[in-house]
This record gives C-alpha cells, sequence and structure tokens, in this order.
C-alpha cells in the first residue's frame, strides 16, 4: 500500500503512561466496529496510523508506539483524555485497500441514445453530450452492472468519478470535465449525509459496489441556482461514477 491508496483499517489505543483506553473501532468485547477509511499520504489521518500503513500489505496487524506529534500534536485532546505530552500506543489492523489505480471491472453497457455516452481507457475517462435537451429529472443508468453489497446511507463509499455540465458541453465529442477526481484517484466519502450534492446520494445508495453509473443531475438536485467554479447557474450535470467500496 502506497500513497493515495485508500486504506481501511481497524485499531486500538491506549496511552503509554498511564494505560488509558482510548476511543478506537473496536466495541468492548472486541468485535469489529465502525473501520477507519483514509487516503495514505494526504495528512487525512493521525500520523502514526498514516505512516504504520504506508508500505504494508493488507492483513497485516502492525505495532505503532506514538509520540505526541505524531498521534495528537502539540494540543493533545482533551475531550479523550489525552494530554499534549501523552505517548499513545496503537494496535492497527489492515483489511483492506483500494489502489489509487482502481475503476471497477465488467463489460460496460451503452447509455440510451438521449443520453451522455463515456468511454474508460487506461485510467481515464471520457463523456460525449448528445445535441438534445437534458431529462429534467434525476437519471441514473448502470453502464456496468456491480455483484457487491447494495450501498446504505452512512457507510463510507469509495468512488472514482468525472462531472461535465450538459449546456456547455452540449453536441461536442469529449466534454470539457470539472470534476478532476477520476484522475486524481478514488476518495472516500460518507454517502447519504449531505457530503455530496442531492444527485449523487441519491443515485449511488441503492447502487451495488463494482458498479459503474451515469448520473445526469438536473439542477434541482445539484448546485441550483449557485455558480460554481467551472459550472454556471441552473447547470444540468453529468457523472461517471464507480463505485469501488462501501465501508
Amino acid at each position: 500500500m502506497g500513497n493515495h491508496d485508500i486504506a481501511v483499517v481497524n485499531y486500538t489505543a491506549r496511552t503509554w503512561k498511564k494505560n488509558k483506553p482510548l476511543p478506537s473501532t473496536y466495541d468492548k468485547k472486541g468485535r469489529k466496529a465502525a473501520a477507519t477509511v483514509f487516503t495514505v499520504g494526504t495528512d487525512s489521518a493521525l500520523p502514526a496510523l498514516d505512516r504504520a500503513v504506508n508500505g504494508q500489505p493488507v492483513g497485516s496487524r502492525i505495532l505503532v508506539i506514538a509520540p505526541p506529534n505524531a498521534a495528537y500534536g502539540k494540543s493533545g485532546n482533551p475531550g479523550i483524555g489525552v494530554s499534549p505530552t501523552d505517548t499513545v500506543v496503537f494496535v492497527v489492523d489492515i483489511v483492506d485497500a483500494v489502489n489509487d489505480t482502481a475503476t471497477v471491472k465488467g463489460t460496460q453497457h451503452a447509455a440510451p441514445g438521449d443520453l451522455p455516452s463515456s468511454q474508460v481507457r487506461s485510467g481515464t475517462v471520457s463523456i460525449n453530450v448528445p445535441d438534445a435537451d437534458p431529462p429534467r429529472r434525476l437519471t441514473s443508468r448502470r453502464l456496468i452492472n456491480g455483484s457487491g453489497p447494495v450501498v446504505r446511507a452512512g457507510q463510507t463509499t469509495v468512488l472514482r468519478r468525472a462531472g461535465a455540465v450538459w449546456a456547455t458541453n452540449r453536441g461536442k465529442d469529449g466534454a470539457e470535465l470539472f470534476d478532476a477526481s477520476w484522475n486524481d484517484g478514488p476518495a472516500p466519502v460518507v454517502i447519504g449525509r449531505g457530503n455530496l450534492i442531492k444527485g449523487l446520494d441519491q443515485a449511488v445508495v441503492g447502487a451495488k459496489v463494482g458498479s459503474r453509473l451515469l448520473i445526469v443531475v438536473p439542477p434541482g438536485s445539484g448546485y441550483g441556482g449557485q455558480e460554481q467554479k467551472g459550472i454556471p447557474a441552473h447547470s444540468t450535470l453529468i457523472f461517471v461514477v464507480d463505485v469501488l467500496a462501501a465501508i
């Protein structure tokens, strides 16, 4: 596992000096609870966890002794009883990972002719917008049928996505993409909780892991009358989304 891969880990933690138990991803009976999901090498997790998993394979169990600067920093974490001088001991289990180049597998189906088409080749994605008016309602089509579990609201999902504006790319081959996360790599997000625009939340919840989705989002389920960088107000949006994992 390396930088920009997605790590899925469980861990327990205690302070070194007082052996005080800290919040973990296991309940009091040692059963797995909600795993921690983060992008390796991007400062999105505690330094101790980030450094522990980098370069290690899935299935590893790692003992980590973290001085303050690798754990909760100079301010500590008073809310869980960690002082600025506390060394913290972690036991970290790497339970899964998503490679930064991952895309879903399978044969891609064509979308109906009145919807945009897309191609994924060598890790890049293209979207072609027809010379037609967009649908007025949220529209989602499975381009690749996943066979994994159904995504539930509140889960952390790992998505790879690309987005384009319908109007400014209408009738053009090779739409200009405003959402570059497909090229940047997959990213974890808690789905169905308003972390994405309404249309994406609604379309991904209920999809199966391993699916590739073509999603057309009308303005009311997107950014509405608010202009965004590269997105005019009242825009219909097009997304191609790979649902890589749901934890």
